[in-house]
């Protein structure tokens, strides 16, 4: 049944234009109404071509954006073990009120980052079941570029204290490793800008979700 629906949704055009073709001749009608006919069917069998592929397009970009978000809520917010807000608590056990300080202002961030890529996450989930994606993939394309912009604002900030503070080996080995699967999820993110342009209008660029930089290990 897939196979008959594909080839009646994709294949109408042909097909009735062979039909009416032989109508045509069976019947003998004049070529240019005929002719007329059969190019009116052609030109809205293409239209109708466009018109999917645009859909099927959407709906593609919809499920990687979906994928991406929550790939991010899983693996960099939350309860994960490797995110920068882990990586930013490990800096309690050093002896550095400043830093200390900053870290603290970091937990109560982090409450406030979990609750909106929480909310974030469901509704992307429910709209995403409407089908209409055309109606809200932009807006939920520049959300999570928002979202990430900000959790970016949290790594340079880190990059800065380790350049001015002495941060523990086993921490700094925790943020190359956190850089390594945050710069993959950053490849895909541009990737997806990069599909999301051919398909949908948005004026974000992929260069404007930036890398992370790994902070050197001195041995």
């Amino acid at each position: 049944m897939s196979i008959l629906r594909t080839i009646v949704k994709w294949g109408w055009s042909p097909i009735l234009i062979t039909a009416v073709a032989l109508v045509g001749y069976v019947y003998e009608w004049p070529i240019w109404a005929l002719a007329a006919i059969l190019v009116i069917i052609l030109i809205a069998g293409l239209v109708v071509a466009v018109t999917g592929a645009e859909e099927k397009g959407l709906e593609h970009a919809s499920l990687r954006l979906r994928q991406l978000a929550g790939h991010f809520n899983r693996r960099f917010m939350g309860d994960s073990s490797l995110s920068i807000f882990v990586v930013i608590r490990s800096l309690f056990s050093i002896d550095n009120v400043k830093v200390w300080a900053w870290a603290r202002e970091c937990e109560m961030s982090l409450r406030i980052f979990n609750t909106w890529c929480d909310s974030f996450g469901n509704r992307l989930e429910s709209d995403i079941r409407t089908g209409r994606f055309n109606e809200y993939l932009r807006t939920y394309l520049n959300e999570l570029w928002l979202i990430n912009s900000h959790y970016y604002e949290f790594i340079e900030q880190f990059c800065e204290v380790a350049e001015n503070a002495e941060i523990p080996r086993e921490t700094l080995d925790l943020y190359n490793r956190f850089v390594m699967e945050y710069n993959a999820f950053v490849q895909d993110f541009r990737d997806n800008i990069s599909e999301l342009r051919k398909v949908a209008k948005t004026e974000i660029e992929p260069p404007s979700v930036k890398f992370a930089k790994e902070v050197p290990v001195v041995k």
